[in-house]
């Protein structure tokens, strides 16, 4: 299925085929990311894709021995991963340079505000999507500030919030060894911080950062997974999005 707009096109990819050679790990050096809400499957997966391009990690969670047996899974399935990623509380993920909050939507503001000191002047990643489902509907909430990215930056008003990773599904994410097939849509309001996001998720094989704009955008954005949850349902499968007509960055400059 595709929608038009413009010159702009939505093309759904199935991200259930996946390609390419397993455990192939990238050596890239980069900052310490910490995931809060490491344990669950989000987060974990997340982390591990992470891990495997280069970045080192450090998984989150409300009890540092879960995180550790989070930490301990990953590690199992992928051993040369085993330097990359650790674990603690999810203060220790807190006090990193860049921090993802994979909690789930209800809890993402309540953990920012607790963390919001350790977080202050950093890049906060939100990534989850408020979401219901009724009968076999899946439906959006909206939060009261418009979206879980937003309520985020309004716990943590010193932080710099860019949403980002709402679309990617977590089997896919945490399948390493295989390219994903899909845009990621990013939006903030600090430019610098967006940049940022865009390099770190640049650097996963197959993923293409798209800058989305500012932070208010993350309403749709999130809002729009729960279309991509019921095409999983109806089609029995996996779907990622894909903008075609895009040919060049925004930002560059015109020779």
């Amino acid at each position: 299925p595709s929608w038009s707009l413009a010159s702009l096109t939505l093309r759904l990819v199935g991200a259930s085929r996946l390609h390419g050679p397993r455990d192939a790990i990238c050596n890239v050096a980069g900052m310490r990311i910490g995931v809060i809400g490491g344990s669950g499957p989000a987060g974990t997966a997340l982390a591990a894709r992470l891990a495997s391009v280069g970045y080192e990690v450090v998984i989150g969670s409300r009890s540092k021995y879960r995180a550790m047996e989070t930490r301990d899974e990953i590690v199992s399935q992928h051993p040369a991963l085993e330097g990359l990623v650790g674990y603690g509380e999810n203060t220790v993920a807190a006090d990193c340079d860049l921090v993802v909050i994979a909690t789930p939507w209800d809890s993402a503001a309540t953990m920012a505000q607790a963390l919001a000191s350790r977080m202050r002047g950093k890049i906060v990643v939100s990534m989850a999507n408020a979401l219901v489902r009724v009968g076999s509907e899946f439906e959006p909430l909206i939060p009261p500030r418009g979206s879980v990215a937003a309520h985020v930056q309004a716990a943590a008003p010193e932080s710099r919030v860019v949403a980002a990773f709402h679309h990617l599904p977590a089997k896919e994410l945490g399948a390493i060894g295989h390219p994903i097939d899909s845009d990621v849509l990013i939006c903030g309001d600090d430019p610098v911080a967006v940049s940022t996001v865009s390099e770190i998720v640049g650097k996963i094989p197959g993923c293409r950062p798209l800058d989305a704009g500012e932070l208010s955008n993350a309403t749709a954005i999130e809002a729009f997974t729960a279309v991509l949850l019921q095409l999983n349902v109806r089609y029995k499968t996996r779907v990622a999005p894909k903008l075609t007509g895009i040919k060049r960055d925004p930002s560059a400059v015109d020779g």
